[in-house]
């Protein structure tokens, strides 16, 4: 099993709200399936918890270099059964230019409500291959 890491600016916590709740939940909850269709696009997925918010990081050089400062950040750590059969490089891929729902609880202000991987300036997504 391959255990990959997604770090975004993007707004994807797991609230398993559905239409008619919360909206501010619902949002979040369609940004976070969003997350588990790219991936399922090309293989299954495990996960044990979902994505976890952490507020107040500084933006790493992964991140995109026009988010200065201190931002929220979700971490979403999940494993795929078949070895190999996915990359850091399909994910970045897959994710560039998948649409998004802004104006939740993030920090950053995106130009365009995509994900964006393939920019270096606003760059909001991007992935680590942790163990194989």
């Amino acid at each position: 099993m391959d255990t990959f890491r997604l770090i975004t600016l993007v707004d994807i916590t797991e609230t398993g709200a559905r239409r008619g709740e919360d909206p501010v939940e619902f949002r979040q909850q369609q940004n976070f399936l969003s997350v588990l269709q790219t991936i399922g696009l090309r293989t299954n997925l495990d996960y044990s918890s979902g994505p976890i918010q952490k507020k107040g990081q500084s933006i790493k050089n992964n991140l995109g270099s026009e988010y200065k400062g201190q931002q929220s950040i979700w971490q979403f750590d999940f494993t795929i059964p078949a070895p190999d059969s996915l990359t850091v490089d399909m994910l970045n891929n897959d994710f560039n230019l998948i649409p998004i729902i802004t104006n939740l609880t993030e920090t950053a202000e995106f130009k365009n409500n995509v994900f964006i991987t393939q920019n270096d300036k606003i760059s909001n997504v991007y992935f680590e291959l942790l163990d194989k």
